[in-house]
């Protein structure tokens, strides 16, 4: 089911929840400058292993409200936060992925945990996001065209080979965002620095990086690794920046071991 949570006045997220029944709740955070439907190949195999899984659309991404501002990363642990109590979720699993893995830290740093029993970060942009050399780029090409930076993004995402239907869907996801939030995102991953927060994360972290990603380079996953406690660091491969789709069977595997077996939510029989 999807539905929309209000963060701050005026602005809505949407969350797609699907099995709410599931004896295990996983949180994903999709992207820059994607949107929750980035997890299809998840969310078409775990809940049918027994898990609750929860998309949530950032501020100015996919399906939910676009304000001008509120672009960093306090303001957007800050939304989770705000959906993580709407939906009163608690000893839930937080997956980010890429800009997303930033945002889990800082909301598992800011908040003291805030209900997350384990931490995954998939490909995640941390220490650091973009070079101020990428991140220029990516913004003169974001102001000017941003459907051009879109392709761009694609042709160095992933590892292996992705069809063209593949590769135009993933292209329409990215342009479902705001204009102003991608350029305002590529800003924010110009500008901070995690480091201090790795040592303060308190819950078991699993780190899932390609070792060909060449968005966030796999010596960040590393240095990752070395700084959070109670971490392990799984090297997909065979993947690039895409972990969860290059190699999807995999990567659903891992998790699955990570999270901990589910009880299959029982068949409701019409009555």
């Amino acid at each position: 089911m999807g539905y929309y949570v209000t963060v701050e006045p005026g602005v809505q997220l949407y969350v797609e929840d699907i099995n709410p029944a599931g004896s295990k709740t996983i949180v994903f955070l999709h992207g820059w400058p994607l949107n929750h439907d980035q997890f299809e190949y998840q969310f078409n195999v775990l809940p049918g292993m027994g898990y609750r899984c929860i998309g949530i659309d950032w501020r100015g991404f996919g399906k939910s409200d676009r304000p001008y501002g509120g672009y960093h990363l306090e303001r957007l642990a800050d939304d989770i936060r705000a959906v993580v109590d709407a939906l009163q979720l608690k000893d839930f699993v937080l997956a980010g992925h890429s800009t997303g893995g930033a945002i889990a830290i800082k909301y598992v740093v800011r908040y003291n945990g805030g209900g997350v029993s384990k931490l995954v970060l998939i490909d995640a942009a941390a220490p650091r996001g973009f070079t101020k050399e990428t991140a220029a780029q990516l913004l003169k090409q974001s102001l000017n065209d941003r459907a051009n930076m879109m392709l761009g993004v694609t042709d160095i995402f992933f590892f292996r080979y992705i069809s063209k239907p593949f590769a135009d869907w993933f292209i329409q996801m990215g342009m479902q965002a705001a204009g102003w939030s991608t350029a305002a995102i590529i800003v924010m991953l110009r500008d901070f620095d995690l480091t201090a927060d790795l040592s303060h994360i308190q819950v078991p972290t699993l780190i899932v990086h390609g070792i060909h990603d060449q968005v966030i380079p796999f010596s960040q996953a590393e240095e990752m690794q070395r700084l959070i406690p109670h971490s392990q660091l799984v090297p997909f491969m065979y993947s690039g920046h895409g972990s969860f789709y290059d190699e999807r069977d995999k990567f659903n595997e891992v998790i699955q071991e990570f999270v901990g077996n589910a009880r299959q939510a029982p068949l409701r029989v019409p009555q």
